[in-house]
């Protein structure tokens, strides 16, 4: 695993509350789609593996929720990139301050 990257899309211009979290819900169901074992968090969704491949669901991401109605997305994306040595995964991050979380 050679890259580990947070995203987080933001719809802009968009209203109704019930519209913006149908249209993260939507990006999150790609993701989980490409990424079955994408960490989702309250303000990011995590997603681990090749390279190239993270960047082309972070690049359809914010054309998934253009689809959904999004006039405009904002897109804030973290990118952890080990090609030789590798990353930590998600798991191996936070398992030590989810040991009682269920």
């Amino acid at each position: 695993m050679e890259a580990s990257v947070a995203i987080q899309v933001l719809p802009m211009r968009v209203e109704q509350t019930d519209a913006i979290v149908r249209m993260v819900d939507e990006a999150i169901a790609y993701i989980k789609q490409e990424f079955p074992d994408a960490y989702v968090g309250p303000f990011e969704t995590t997603i681990e593996g090749d390279y190239t491949h993270c960047m082309e669901v972070v690049a359809e991401v914010n054309r998934r929720v253009i689809a959904a109605g999004a006039p405009e997305v904002a897109a804030y994306v973290k990118i952890f990139f080990s090609p030789r040595d590798g990353v930590l995964s998600t798991e191996e991050k936070i398992a030590p301050y989810h040991v009682n979380a269920k």
